[in-house]
């Protein structure tokens, strides 16, 4: 994939999560849908734009569809996902997933003690998944290992 691709499709990912996040913190936007079934990581009052906004996020950052995490419905004769079924080990994922980040830019990224830190946007699913649902651990670390090396080079040894 070319370079811009890639820059353009973490700048539209991080535009649709900071609205998402400015609307819901804000209290725009946030009666919650009544529909909303089976919500265990996200808040229970989130609004309809709000939870799209994440879903379209971890549709970009994985480089998937909805039916990555969401089963079909059961009954064959309707179209469509059963969006509160648990049978996929993705939906899991995605929710341990959530919450680790979550974690990690409450713990190392909230440096104003915000008292949302859910909202904190530093460590994003794009962080490491560019793109693939299984991200590569070998090109993120010789990333880290080039970076890490060109950071040494730079400082004089003592």
């Amino acid at each position: 994939m070319k370079k811009w691709h890639l820059s353009a499709i973490l700048a539209v990912a991080l535009i649709i999560t900071m609205g998402a996040s400015a609307d819901y913190s804000s209290g725009k936007n946030s009666k919650p849908d009544e529909g909303f079934k089976n919500l265990k990581v996200l808040p229970k009052d989130i609004s309809n734009e709000a939870l799209h906004s994440i879903m379209n996020e971890w549709c970009i950052s994985l480089g998937v569809h909805c039916n990555f995490c969401h089963a079909r419905k059961a009954d064959t004769t309707q179209r469509g996902l059963d969006f509160a079924s648990d049978k996929k080990e993705e939906k899991e994922a995605a929710r341990h997933m959530y919450k680790m980040t979550a974690y990690l830019n409450a713990n190392y990224f909230n440096w104003n003690n915000s008292t949302r830190p859910d909202t904190i946007r530093y460590v994003v699913c794009y962080t490491c998944h560019r793109g693939s649902h299984e991200p590569d651990a070998k090109v993120f670390l010789s990333r880290i290992d080039s970076i890490e090396q060109a950071f040494r080079k730079d400082r004089p040894a003592k």
